[in-house]
């Protein structure tokens, strides 16, 4: 099975999926077999100014706390309040229901740095 050819990848896990000028971002299934069972996930504020990089939210398992870096700058605009509660979502859908946040992308070209599926795949280790 392949990684959803529809986004792009950062190095450190993360997925983009882009609709107009709003990325949609999450956790790839690498990071969230890595992580194990999910059990709290803490969200940027809505309205907060990102840069590409920057620490913005925080996933926690049973195993450990990791941050999640944003692979686009620009505003965020959404969070999924839906994992309050069902943190588990982003272990069982990580590509779709388990997304994290909205971003208002102020620089588009960002995302030509980021990995295609296929290049994902390879760094991952092909584990999907």
């Amino acid at each position: 099975m392949a990684y959803p050819t529809d986004r792009k990848y950062s190095a450190e896990h993360e997925w983009v999926s882009v609709a107009g000028n709003v990325a949609t971002v999450g956790i790839t299934h690498h990071a969230q077999d890595a992580l194990g069972d999910i059990v709290h996930v803490e969200l940027p504020t809505v309205g907060k100014t990102v840069k590409k990089g920057d620490g913005v939210a925080e996933v926690e398992s049973v195993k450990a706390v990791s941050d999640v870096y944003t692979p686009v700058s620009g505003k965020i605009v959404a969070v999924n309040d839906g994992l309050d509660g069902n943190e588990g979502t982003v272990n069982s859908t990580p590509h779709d229901a388990g997304w994290l946040f909205r971003v208002e992308l102020s620089n588009a070209a960002e995302l030509d740095g980021l990995m295609d599926s296929g290049a994902y795949g390879e760094h991952a280790g092909n584990d999907f």
